[in-house]
This record gives structure tokens, C-alpha cells and sequence, in this order.
């Protein structure tokens, strides 16, 4: 009895962290269209996917980009705009309910 209860406990103490997600307002304020955008995990080599794919963000809007807590905070955004141009900036996703790209 006592092995199994070993045995549970670390997969109770696991759900908790896997179940929580970091919901962040990403606002525009640039006066262009963000077109796409990337968060990617500090230092990592490649961008994932497009979290605004198939819609756009125009300058003055809001939507909100939510990450599952893969036991990091750290991110990188990258905004790609309508006129091609992009921003890049790291943000601490734990700490932060909102982003504005300006």
C-alpha cells in the first residue's frame, strides 16, 4: 500500500502545473496590421506556429494569446505586419496579463 501511495503522488502533484495556462492581451498600437505572430521560448531556434493564423490584429485592437505552462515563463514574441515589417521582444508571460506592440 505504501508503494503504490509513492507511486500516485507524483502524478498528483504533476496535474495542477499541467493544467494551468498564462492567458496574455496582446494589444496593437502600431498603426499597421499585425498579420502574424510567433512565441517561442527564450533561446529557442525556431519559431512555433502562427498563434493568430487566419486572422488579423488591426492597430487598436486586442486578442488574447494563451500559452500552457510547460514549466517556463520566459518568451519571445514576434509580430509580423501588414507592411512586412516585424518586432521582436522577450516577455515574462507568468508575470504579465497584457503586451502592447507599439
Amino acid at each position: 500500500m505504501r508503494i503504490l501511495a509513492l507511486a500516485v503522488l507524483p502524478v498528483m502533484l504533476a496535474l495542477p502545473a499541467a493544467a494551468q495556462e498564462h492567458a496574455v492581451q496582446l494589444g496593437n498600437q502600431s498603426g499597421f496590421t499585425i498579420v502574424e505572430f510567433y512565441a517561442s521560448t527564450q533561446g529557442a531556434a525556431d519559431w512555433e506556429e502562427n498563434m493568430i493564423a487566419g486572422q488579423a490584429v488591426a492597430s487598436g485592437q486586442t486578442v488574447t494569446v494563451t500559452f500552457a505552462d510547460g514549466g517556463t515563463c520566459a518568451y519571445t514574441f514576434r509580430a509580423v505586419f501588414d507592411d512586412g515589417d516585424e518586432t521582436v521582444v522577450d516577455v515574462d508571460v507568468c508575470s504579465v496579463q497584457s503586451v502592447t506592440i507599439n
